[in-house]
C-alpha cells in the first residue's frame, strides 16, 4: 500500500490551514474514514486541535530534526490504508538556508513524496487568485502542488474563480472547494506565541462542530481523497529503538506545561516506559512511584503566582532532582526550576531567575553540541533542537554550544549526571541515543530506589 497522503499547505501564515485541516478531519471522521494526522515543523500547538478532533495524537515532520528517511517513517507509521493529513507551516516554501527553502513545508513533500492542496487566503481578491496559485505552482518545477482550497471566500466567487483556474490550469491543479468567513463562535483566538491552546477553550468542540458544519458543502472531500490516493509507495528504513525494562516517567501537564511531542512520549513508551501525568497548577506532588522527571515547556509566565502558591508542588521537585532523579526541563520546565519567574518564587534547584524581554529570544532552530558527559550522553553529542520565547533567563547554563543554521552561536544549558535543563525544546526522535541515555539512568535510579 502506498499510505494516502496529502499536504495542507499555506502561502502564508495565517492563510486558514489550521481552520482548514481541522475542518477536513473533522468531515472525515464523519464519513468514517480512517485517518490521522501530522504537522510540518516544530510546533506543539496546531496538534492539539488535531487531537481534539481525532482523539488520537500525531508525528510532527521535521526536516532540521529529521533526515529524509525519518519523515517517512513517520508518515508511514500507520496502518496501510489509513490517510494521513499533514498540515504544512507558515507559507509553503518558506524555510532557511541560502535560498530560503530548506527545512520548509515544500522540503517535507518532497522528501517524503507527497501531493499538496494549496491554502488560500480569498479575501479580497478574486482575479489575482489565479495568478498567486500559479506563482506557487511554477516557482518549483517540482511543486507537487495538485489542489487549491480558497479560505475566506464566497460561494459565487468561489464558482468565477474555479471557471478562471480551470480555464489556466485544467486538471494539473484542482479547486477542492473553500472555507466560507467564519463566525466569531467559530474561530480560535491568538496570543503572543500563536493560537490559544486546545485546552484554554472550554467549548472548542462546539467551535469545531459549527466550523465543520459550515463546510460541509463548500469542501470536496472526494476530491481532496482523490488525490492522497496519488501518493506513492514510500521506502525507509525503520528506526532502531530499543527495548528496554519498564520505567515510570512522571510528566508534568496542564495549562502552565503542555509543549510535548507525541513523537517523544511514543518513543519512551515503546522502549518500555510508562508515563504517569500530575499538574503542578493542581498542586499535585511528583508521583511517588516515579523513576524519571519530564518537564516540558508551555506558559508557565500565565500561571507563575498559581505556581508560586503550589507549595508542596515546587518542593516535590526540588526534592526529587534533588535527589538524583533523572529529569529533562525543557524551556518553561527550565525556568519553573529557577528560583524566581515574572517575581514569583519557583523551585530553586538552579539558581537563575526569569524575565520577560519583551521581544522574541534566539527564535528558531538550533543545533546543540554536549561539551561534557552527562544525561543525554557523552561529550559531543549532538542534538537538534529549537527555542520559541518571549523571556529569558539570568543564567541559561554552559554546559550546551549552540548554533543556528545562519552561524550565530551561544553557550546554553545545564546538564549534571542527572538532569538537563535549559531552552532548547528537545526532539528525542531524532537522537535516539540521547534518549536512551535518559532511559538508562532511570533505570538506575529504579535499581537505587528498590535497594533502599
Amino acid at each position: 500500500m502506498s499510505h494516502p497522503r496529502v499536504i495542507f499547505a499555506g502561502t502564508s501564515s495565517g492563510s486558514g490551514k489550521t481552520a482548514a485541516v481541522c475542518a477536513v478531519l473533522s468531515l472525515l471522521m464523519r464519513k468514517a474514514v480512517s485517518v490521522r494526522s501530522c504537522k510540518c515543523g516544530p510546533d506543539y500547538i496546531d496538534p492539539m486541535f488535531h487531537r481534539a478532533v481525532l482523539g488520537i495524537g500525531s508525528s510532527n515532520l521535521d526536516p532540521f530534526f529529521c533526515d529524509g528517511d525519518l519523515l517517512k517513517y513517520l508518515v508511514c507509521s500507520c496502518p496501510d490504508d489509513m490517510l494521513t493529513v499533514i498540515e504544512g507551516v507558515m507559507g509553503y516554501y518558506d524555510g532557511t538556508g541560502a535560498d530560503g527553502t530548506d527545512n520548509s513545508t515544500y522540503t517535507v513533500a518532497s522528501q517524503t513524496e507527497s501531493p499538496v492542496i494549496l491554502v488560500v487566503n480569498a479575501r479580497g481578491a478574486a482575479v489575482s487568485l489565479v495568478a498567486a496559485v500559479e506563482g506557487f505552482l511554477r516557482f518549483r518545477p517540482d511543486s507537487r502542488i495538485r489542489g487549491v482550497l480558497f479560505s475566506r471566500m464566497s460561494a459565487m466567487n468561489y464558482k468565477n474563480v474555479c471557471g478562471l483556474m480551470h480555464r489556466r490550469f485544467g486538471d494539473e491543479v484542482i479547486p477542492v472547494g473553500f472555507i466560507p468567513e467564519l463566525p466569531e463562535e467559530c474561530l480560535i483566538p491568538s496570543r503572543h506565541l500563536g493560537l490559544i491552546t486546545a485546552a484554554e477553550i472550554k467549548d472548542l468542540s462546539e467551535r469545531l462542530k459549527k466550523a465543520a458544519d459550515l463546510c460541509e458543502d463548500t469542501i470536496d472531500l472526494e476530491a481532496v481523497m482523490r488525490i492522497a490516493s496519488e501518493a506513492e509507495e514510500l521506502q525507509y528504513t525503520v528506526p532502531q529503538i530499543p527495548s528496554l525494562p519498564p520505567v515510570r516517567l512522571a510528566m508534568a501537564r496542564d495549562d502552565a506545561f503542555c509543549f510535548v511531542y507525541d513523537d517523544t512520549e511514543r518513543l519512551f513508551r515503546n522502549m518500555g516506559a510508562e508515563i504517569e501525568y500530575f499538574s503542578p497548577l493542581a498542586g499535585e506532588e511528583v508521583p511517588a512511584d516515579a523513576d524519571g522527571l519530564l518537564l516540558p515547556g508551555g506558559y508557565p509566565e500565565l500561571h507563575a503566582e498559581e505556581l508560586e502558591n503550589s507549595v508542596s508542588s515546587r518542593e516535590s521537585i526540588k526534592n526529587a532532582v534533588d535527589g538524583g532523579m533523572p529529569t529533562i526541563a525543557e524551556c518553561g520546565g527550565f525556568q519553573y526550576l529557577g528560583e524566581e519567574l515574572a517575581g514569583r518564587k519557583m523551585c530553586g534547584v538552579l539558581p537563575h531567575s526569569s524575565f520577560d524581554t519583551g521581544k522574541l529570544v534566539r527564535f528558531g532552530y538550533v543545533a546543540i553540541t554536549a561539551g561534557h558527559d552527562g544525561l543525554l550522553g557523552p561529550g559531543g553529542t549532538q542534538l537538534r533542537t529549537h527555542e520559541f520565547h518571549y523571556w529569558d533567563s539570568t543564567d541559561n547554563g554552559t554546559s550546551f554550544h549552540a548554533v543556528k543554521p545562519n552561524g550565530r552561536n551561544w553557550d546554553c544549558g545545564v546538564m549534571t549526571d542527572t538532569l538537563y535543563a535549559g531552552y532548547p525544546h528537545l526532539y528525542l526522535m531524532s537522537c535516539i541515543p540521547a534518549a536512551e541515555a535518559f532511559y538508562r539512568k532511570c533505570l538506575e535510579y529504579k535499581k537505587g530506589r528498590e535497594r533502599t
